[in-house]
């Protein structure tokens, strides 16, 4: 219902953790744009809310991140990429996370899919810069969103205090004292997708407000 009323003009509601969404996705995608695709974005992913300390992690959670985080990419980065090379033009744009340069605690799902899919970047940056398919991975820091909301409010219930108590201390982490905005990762992704950023390939861009955080 969120992407009916949200005015895209086209999407597709497939589960990106397996490779037969991901097909469904590409597919339609081919069908209704003329058979070509210029540009993948792989902003999906699964947060870290969910996750417990590494030596109380079950397989099935970690795996679980894996499949959402990093399997989903690579098998649309590979079901898109001949259809670049053979048009020799191609953006790629991953969103990391901050978490791939300095892990979380409580989170090795997550840390551990992040920093893999800035590898696969760099992977697609090597093989597909012959065909000028550029990749990059932008790495945002707390972005108040859906999923940051969520880790909030089970960090919240963790430690028996507040969603806001959180946002609070997250928000003093930075020079700004406030946390990265939606619209200034999504015009750093804008970027990345342009003809204007060819120069810039194999890159893990922090959109952080120079937070290593």
């Amino acid at each position: 219902s969120d992407l009916v009323s949200s005015g895209l003009p086209h999407f597709v509601a497939a589960d990106l953790s397996t490779v037969e969404g991901c097909q469904r996705a590409v597919e339609e995608t081919l069908q209704t744009f003329g058979g070509t695709i210029d540009i993948l974005v792989c902003n999906h992913g699964l947060g870290s809310a969910h996750e417990r300390p590494l030596h109380e992690q079950s397989s099935d959670v970690f795996f679980d991140s894996m499949k959402v985080n990093l399997e989903g990419p690579f098998h649309l980065t590979r079901l898109v990429m001949p259809h670049m090379v053979a048009q020799t033009y191609g953006r790629m744009v991953y969103t990391s996370s901050t978490a791939a340069l300095e892990a979380e605690p409580g989170a090795v799902g997550y840390n551990t899919s992040k920093a893999a899919l800035c590898g696969l970047m760099r992977s697609v940056c090597l093989d597909g810069g012959i065909y000028n398919i550029t990749a990059n991975a932008v790495l945002p820091g707390w972005v108040r969103t859906e999923m940051a909301d969520t880790s909030a409010r089970a960090e919240a219930q963790q430690r028996h205090t507040s969603s806001d108590v959180i946002w609070k201390e997250r928000a003093a982490l930075y020079a700004a004292k406030r946390v990265v905005t939606p619209h200034e990762v999504a015009h750093t992704i804008l970027f990345l997708s342009s003809d204007e950023s060819s120069g810039v390939s194999g890159e893990s861009i922090r959109v952080s407000l120079g937070c290593p955080l």
